[in-house]
């Protein structure tokens, strides 16, 4: 755990601190696009963030490599290298994506091209466990192309959600914990050691996010862009391969019998492994959700509009900070649901807590204006929007009399900002931020 640990942190701090930096390459590169009508953003902010985010996953197979336990991992399995290869492909289509907007069908190219890569070097799907079946070998096509569904479906899926400040980064990484709990669990429990590489991914793509999360939180001063997007999606699915299709389902031997008893038993503990749709199920409903409204009215399914779920929660009346924290609610609630429902299955309070919750989570849907105050003592320590309004004397009214804070003008609307403007987010590496007291004030549109 200690060696982990360790590549996490070290993959966290070089994502951090070149973040910095390659904000300040971004914007003397020019990747500060214009903002759009889609864009819930006011300010030009530069993208290019998975530029820090890759050299943070290298940084952390290079330390790995030099462990005394991990260094196993490199010299049983190609996958590592097959994951460096697919994401250095990947990245390559997003960083010029960032600068130069490439079209949609070449980035789903590249994309199932990055796949194929990695499933030439091993990384791809051997069996699956299917119930009251058994253990089913899958043929090189089916498992290739099954391998490459599985990852442009999970790439899609999480630059689909890539669309507030901190919201696919912080997703990724509730669901790189979740994930990493469980193929720890696999290999230091169960002693399989084919259940080292996906442990190892996990604690990468952790890192990869903490480290990127200071500078992408609201308001962002950077976006990881499709160079960023891409790359976790990419690594969250090769874990996910590397775990499902890899792993025989007799190794673990819970149960004894047939092989058909065993696996039907054991699939409770496949659920968060069979396909990685159910620890980013918010992004995966949010790309179906997108391609059946786009195609039902007629448009492609890669046109952008404002129909995503974090556009839904903003047009309802939550804040931006809000509604990225209920995203990171629910995310969370699936994929430690369905850890804890594949560690013991038959424990009626695990379900029970999962509706307690999902009804705590409907609660907070259902009350986008309520605005929580803070007591006295503690308004020192939150933001201004959470404290109490305080009275104010003034002499010309009265010693008793009280005024509250003015509230903001009504139908104040913005100017787009032109990059290059000095003080807004993004138009030069260090200066001033605007903030709007009030997002429905500010005539944001995505």
């Amino acid at each position: 755990m200690r060696e982990y640990l360790l590549t996490l942190c070290i993959t966290a701090a070089v994502t951090y601190l070149l973040t910095g930096p390659v904000r300040k390459f971004a914007i003397v590169a020019g990747a500060m696009p214009e903002i759009r009508a889609r864009d819930v953003h006011r300010e030009p902010t530069p993208r290019l963030g998975g530029i820090a985010m890759f050299f943070g996953l290298c940084a952390g197979l290079l330390v790995a490599d030099h462990l005394t336990n991990l260094s196993q991992v490199f010299t049983t399995s190609n996958e590592p290298r097959a994951l460096l290869s697919g994401a250095a492909l990947i990245w390559l289509i997003g960083v010029l994506d960032d600068k130069f907007e490439i079209d949609a069908l070449i980035k789903l190219g590249a994309q199932m091209i990055a796949a194929g890569v990695m499933v030439m070097q091993g990384l791809t799907i051997l069996w699956l466990p299917i119930p009251t079946v058994g253990s089913v070998a899958l043929t090189q096509w089916q498992g290739t192309l099954l391998t490459v569904a599985l990852v442009v479906i999970t790439i899609n899926a999480v630059n689909f959600v890539d669309g507030l400040d901190g919201l696919a980064a912080g997703m990724v990484c509730i669901a790189a914990a979740a994930f990493f709990l469980y193929a720890y669990r696999i290999w230091y429990s169960y002693g399989i050691e084919a259940a080292a590489p996906a442990t190892l991914f996990s604690a990468i793509l952790m890192g990869m996010c903490l480290g990127f999360l200071p500078h992408n939180m609201h308001p962002a001063r950077i976006f990881m862009g499709d160079s960023g997007s891409m790359l976790i999606g990419l690594v969250l699915a090769a874990g996910a391969i590397s775990i499902t299709g890899q792993i025989d389902p007799d190794a673990l031997n819970l149960y004894a019998g047939s092989e058909k008893a065993a696996v039907h038993q054991t699939v409770p503990v496949y659920i968060p492994l069979l396909l990685p749709l159910t620890i980013i199920a918010i992004p995966a409903a949010d790309l179906i959700l997108a391609i059946v409204r786009r195609t039902w009215r007629g448009q492609s399914p890669f046109a952008a509009d404002r129909g995503h779920l974090h556009h839904r929660l903003l047009e309802i009346g939550h804040s931006h900070s809000r509604a990225v924290l209920i995203m990171y609610f629910w995310s969370a609630l699936i994929a430690f649901g369905a850890l804890a429902y594949s560690v013991n299955s038959a424990s009626m309070w695990i379900v029970l807590g999962i509706v307690i919750l999902s009804a705590i989570g409907l609660v907070l849907l259902l009350l986008p204006r309520f605005t929580p105050r803070a007591p006295r003592w503690a308004e020192g320590f939150v933001p201004p929007r959470y404290r109490r309004r305080r009275a104010v004397d003034e002499p010309a009214l009265g010693p008793a009399a009280i005024v509250d804070e003015p509230a903001p003008a009504e139908e104040e609307r913005r100017t787009p900002v032109v990059a290059g403007v000095a003080g807004v987010n993004g138009a030069t590496a260090i200066g001033p931020r605007s903030r709007f007291p009030d997002r429905r004030n500010a005539g944001t549109r995505r």
